[in-house]
């Protein structure tokens, strides 16, 4: 039996409680977006009144488990860690195909919000496709995002991207709604095979978290501070940032500090120190959400040289606490970029250009710098997460996403609670 879920100091949502099945191919403790995200909208689920579970991957070795996080149910499910990609745990058809069948018969949910499509999100997707339960798909996936780890040689690669790109339409094609987070990421799904809807609808940030709290003082560093937040991995192209300091380190005694964990650590610390950089480049690691707040606070600006990005919440996160942005020309970080305004754009990987633009930037008045920052800010604002939680409730329950969403970030009025 399921452990019982307390519900008595949550609303009761209008038109009853529903029974919510969130599946994620990725779910904290892994560091991305994706699963941050597929558990921020758990979690609010929860807070709404809702009877929600999760079902992902269990993190390293051993059966699936069951566990509580807060109101949420968690299923863990029995999986293994890819070989060429140490930070990813995958399951085996064979050893879920079952435990997918069992759960759905135990839970019993009202809607499955599949934000995968791999063998978990598949398995779910079929499944509750042919029960008639309703289905919601969100992609936060491109080929490139995995196709780097795969040891093969480039026309391989590109097999294997078209491939991936008609395999995951082919999942998604069994939804009720298919949603991403940017227009951009909507735009190339559709250029690949996705000949049904898909509406753009932001993963949302809860810009308050991040923002100054009343009568606290901003950190205060003695020396202008560079910021980089995300996986240490080979699409973020943070040696681009690295070599970009090492051209201006005789001109700005700036540090770039690099928040987050990956594979690529070694050599990223390796080529700061060839580079003579020292302690001019310091990577923190895995930090707290306080300190993560803290260093979004205290940076004079943030800098994203990936190029695989369908949002990029720390960008968001990053703009929610008033820092400019120096942002790669790739993917969906441009729609957050409005140049010479909140910051700039650079060509992907020419950390020439970088190394001019944050000069640039470092020697702007500190008003100057002040005013993007609350440029940023203010741009966030379209990217309410609270709207994006109102959303996809209307969503489970049966709302029409092209109404719903036809002016977003403004909701559709709700004349009569949907049920």
């Amino acid at each position: 039996m399921l452990p019982p879920v307390d519900v008595d100091d949550r609303p009761v949502p209008d038109g009853g409680a529903l029974t919510v099945l969130v599946v994620a191919e990725t779910y904290p403790p892994d560091v991305n977006g994706s699963s941050q995200f597929s558990r921020r909208l758990a979690q609010a689920m929860a807070g709404r009144g809702h009877r929600v579970h999760v079902a992902a991957p269990r993190p390293g070795r051993g059966h699936s488990i069951r566990r509580m996080d807060g109101h949420v149910t968690e299923h863990r499910f029995r999986s293994h860690t890819a070989f060429t990609y140490t930070t990813f745990n995958f399951c085996f058809p064979w050893e879920i195909r079952g435990e997918v069948n069992r759960l759905l018969d135990e839970v019993q949910p009202d809607v499955v919000h599949v934000e995968c499509h791999y063998i978990l999100g598949r398995f779910m997707a079929t499944e509750a496709r042919k029960r008639g339960i309703r289905l919601i798909g969100t992609n936060h996936f491109i080929p490139e995002n995995i196709e780097q780890y795969l040891p093969l040689p480039s026309l391989i690669r590109r097999m294997y991207r078209r491939i991936s790109w008609r395999d995951m339409a082919g999942v998604f094609r069994n939804c009720d709604v298919v949603t991403a987070p940017t227009p951009l990421a909507v735009e190339s799904m559709k250029r690949h095979g996705f000949d049904f809807p898909v509406y753009a609808l932001s993963n949302g940030i809860q810009a308050e978290n991040y923002e100054l709290r009343e009568g606290e003082a901003p950190p205060h560093s003695d020396r202008p501070t560079i910021l980089f937040v995300g996986r240490l991995d080979p699409e973020k192209h943070v040696d681009v940032l690295i070599k970009a300091l090492a051209r201006i380190k005789d001109d700005t005694d700036a540090v770039l500090e690099v928040v987050g964990q990956g594979g690529e650590f070694e050599k990223l610390a390796g080529l700061a120190e060839q580079l003579g950089l020292g302690d001019r480049v310091r990577f923190r690691g895995f930090v707290s959400d306080e300190d993560l707040r803290l260093a979004y606070l205290g940076a004079d600006i943030f800098s994203q040289p990936g190029t695989a990005e369908l949002q990029s919440l720390v960008t968001l996160e990053a703009m929610a606490a008033s820092c400019p942005v120096l942002l790669a020309n790739a993917r969906a970080l441009p729609h957050l970029v409005d140049p010479g305004v909140n910051g700039w754009l650079f060509t992907p990987g020419d950390d020439a250009e970088v190394a001019d633009k944050l000069l640039a930037f470092l020697h702007l008045p500190e008003d100057r710098r002040r005013d993007m920052g609350l440029a940023s800010h203010k741009l966030v604002e379209e990217h309410s997460f609270d709207a994006t939680v109102e959303a996809f409730e209307r969503m489970y329950r049966g709302a029409d996403p092209e109404r719903l969403l036809a002016n977003w970030p403004m909701l559709e009025p709700l004349e009569t609670p949907l049920g």
